[in-house]
């Protein structure tokens, strides 16, 4: 009986997990230009979950705005770096996540993002309270606490994995500037040793004429 029940409960779960829809992506912004996505949520109540991450480009920034399918505006910001938000769907429908890049002339963005659209899972009440529910309890708790330590692994690796990118960017940005602060160096340097060449070459001659010292 408690084999049975622990299977029972596994499948609930690999089916409530079955109806989460989730897209990783990542995409550049080019500026002045507006990019959206699009998730069909099925029916209110359902759980959206939006992250977001500037991995490359100018101040690692962006506008964004969160629209449900009446175009309420249900979640903005400006010049932000990052975000993770969850929120509930109170309309069924298509909802938009846009990126806008109008602070940046020149620098494409880089962004990381994630949407999810998963239905909340639900306990079934038990037969019979005082037989199966003390034994799928203590399993159903286990499994939701791995699902939290499971969700702030995957937060983590998302700041490492921001991090790492923010700082290779960094990395390469100082590198290029250091290459052509040398390069601008090196041409000053050649350029006032011509100088010099010249303005001795003026001295010591007059209208055409050399002197000997």
């Amino acid at each position: 009986m408690l084999l049975l029940n622990v299977l029972a409960l596994c499948a609930s779960l690999l089916a409530a997990a079955g109806h989460a829809r989730a897209s990783a992506l990542t995409t550049s912004v080019s500026p002045n230009e507006r990019l959206c996505f699009y998730a069909d949520v099925d029916k209110a109540g359902e759980k959206i979950g939006f992250y977001f991450a500037v991995q490359a480009g100018g101040s690692f920034d962006i506008d964004f705005d969160v629209k449900d399918p009446n175009e309420k505006v249900l979640l903005d910001g400006q010049r932000e770096r990052s975000g993770d938000y969850v929120l509930t769907a109170n309309t069924a429908g298509e909802y938009s996540f846009c990126f806008e890049n109008d602070m940046s002339t020149l620098t494409d963005k880089l962004i990381d993002f994630d949407i999810m659209v998963e239905s909340e899972p639900r306990r079934e009440v038990a037969a019979k309270p005082g037989q199966v529910a003390d034994h799928t309890s203590p399993l159903e708790e286990s499994v939701y606490r791995l699902s939290s330590m499971l969700m702030s692994i995957k937060r983590t690796q998302r700041y490492f994995h921001t991090r790492e990118t923010r700082g290779f960017s960094l990395v390469k940005s100082t590198q290029s500037r250091l290459f052509w602060y040398a390069v601008c160096e090196s041409l000053a340097v050649v350029g006032m040793a011509v100088l010099q060449v010249y303005v001795l070459q003026t001295f010591f001659t007059k209208t055409g004429r050399k002197y000997k010292v």
